[in-house]
C-alpha cells in the first residue's frame, strides 16, 4: 500500500530532523511537512532531510493538516496514497512505531488507527495533567454520545485516504484530532487503538505550554464534540 505522512510543524527546527530520520523510509512514499508560518529554520531543515515541504502561512494545527491534504489531492489519482499517517513534528512520538499503526489497516481492514498514549508507555512529564484530564473527558463524551471507545486523542494516527476524504475534515486549529474521531464514529468507520510510546517533546508546546493555549484547546475540543452532535 502507498503511504503518505503529513507532519504539521510550527517552529520545530530543533526536532524535525529527528522526526524525519526516525521514519522508516522504505515504508513511506512521501513525507509532507506542512510549514505552519514558522519563523525559524523548520523549512530548511525538513528540505535537507528529503521531505516535501508545503507552506501554510495561516497559523493553526488544522490549517497545516488541511494544506497537506490539499497537496495530496492535487496529485494524479494514480499517485494518491492508500493510507495517510499524521505525526507531530516535536519528536514526542516515536516515528519508528509507524508499523504498528498501519498493520491493522493492512491486515484487519480497519479504516482508522489511533496511537494511544494512554495504552502505551508514556514518559513521566510527557503530558501535562490538564492534557490527561482533557483527553479523558473528551473520550468519555465520545463514548457517551456516539458509543465509540477511545482512550486518547493522540496525534499519531493512520487513516485510509478514501475515508479521510469521506469524513471531509474542516477544523482549522485545536479541534482537529477530536473532529476526526467524532466523525469516524458518526460515519461508522472501523476504528482501533494501538499502544504507542510517548516522550517529552523537544521545545515548548504551543498548546499545553501556556495557560491561554490550554484553555483555548480545551474549549475547542468540547465545542467540536457538541457541534457535531
Amino acid at each position: 500500500m502507498k503511504i503518505n505522512i503529513i507532519i504539521p510543524a510550527y517552529n520545530e527546527e530543533q526536532s524535525i530532523a529527528n522526526v524525519l530520520r526516525d521514519i522508516p523510509r522504505d515504508m513511506v512514499e512521501e513525507i509532507i511537512v506542512c510549514n505552519n508560518a514558522s519563523t525559524d529554520h523548520t523549512k530548511a531543515v525538513a528540505l535537507a532531510q528529503g521531505a516535501t515541504v508545503v507552506d501554510q502561512p495561516l497559523k493553526g494545527y488544522g490549517n497545516a493538516c488541511l494544506k497537506g491534504i490539499a497537496h495530496i489531492k492535487n496529485k494524479p489519482q494514480a499517485q494518491q496514497p492508500d493510507i495517510v499517517v499524521f505525526l507531530d513534528g516535536d519528536y514526542s512520538d516515536h516515528p519508528e512505531e509507524l508499523i504498528h499503526l498501519i498493520q491493522p489497516i493492512i491486515k484487519e481492514d480497519m479504516d482508522m488507527v489511533i496511537g494511544s498514549r494512554a495504552l502505551g508507555d508514556m514518559e513521566k512529564g510527557a503530558m501535562m495533567p490538564q492534557q490527561i484530564f482533557g483527553n479523558w473527558l473528551a473520550t468519555t463524551l465520545i463514548k457517551f454520545f456516539y458509543n465509540y471507545e477511545f482512550t486518547d486523542l493522540g496525534p499519531f494516527r493512520a487513516i485510509t485516504w478514501k475515508k479521510l476524504l469521506e469524513i471531509d475534515m474542516q477544523d482549522r486549529d485545536f479541534g482537529w484530532t477530536v473532529e476526526m474521531q467524532v466523525k469516524a464514529a458518526k460515519y461508522g468507520l472501523k476504528c482501533i487503538e494501538v499502544p504507542v510510546t510517548y516522550r517529552k517533546r523537544i521545545g515548548v508546546s504551543k498548546v499545553s505550554g501556556t495557560i491561554r493555549g490550554t484553555i483555548l484547546a480545551g474549549h475547542k475540543i468540547l465545542w467540536t464534540i457538541f457541534k457535531l452532535l
